[in-house]
């Protein structure tokens, strides 16, 4: 901005918006300071570069209020976990289910961990079956499966999002 500006010539906007051309960088400077403002750089990456004349402080404050308006409205996705074993009740897999149903009408992903202890690891197959009746009770909401079933280590896991209509 103002005496920063290392080229000769640039492409200068008053203002008002009116587009000027390509001035000379010192004559630029002049009528910024003659109206008692800057002359910042807009796109310095052309040839020659775009100038304007304007307030930088005012600038400034409206650039920050434009990246805060951006980030207000854009939406993160969580990932939630539902952990259970394999060995689970009728009526925890109900709430479980009810979980995962909120959890995706929020938008978020959900990680669903079939946990095995100890022995239960010769089972490894019933927590398959658990993860896939997951997935059979969860066609009504339009799950999408992001990843399948999955033995990592000691638990079976697998990744649902919402579908996208």
């Amino acid at each position: 901005m103002n005496e920063k500006i290392r080229s000769k010539e640039v492409r200068l906007i008053d203002d008002k918006g009116e587009n000027h051309g390509v001035v000379a960088t010192a004559k630029a400077l002049q009528m910024a300071y003659d109206a008692n403002l800057d002359l910042i750089l807009i796109s310095p990456n052309q040839e020659p570069p775009v100038a304007k004349i304007l307030d930088y402080g005012k600038y400034k404050y409206e650039m920050a209020k434009k990246a805060k308006e951006a980030k207000k409205k854009q939406k993160t996705v969580e990932i939630k976990e539902v952990k259970v074993r394999y060995k689970i009740d009728v009526h925890d897999y109900q709430v479980r289910i009810k979980n995962i149903e909120k959890f995706i009408s929020q938008g978020n992903k959900v990680k669903v961990v079939v946990m095995l202890r100890g022995r239960e690891m010769q089972h490894v197959n019933l927590a398959f079956d658990l993860a896939n009746r997951f997935l059979k009770d969860l066609e009504s909401i339009n799950v999408t499966v992001e990843k399948r079933p999955v033995l990592e280590g000691r638990n079976v896991t697998m990744y649902l999002t919402g579908s996208v209509n």
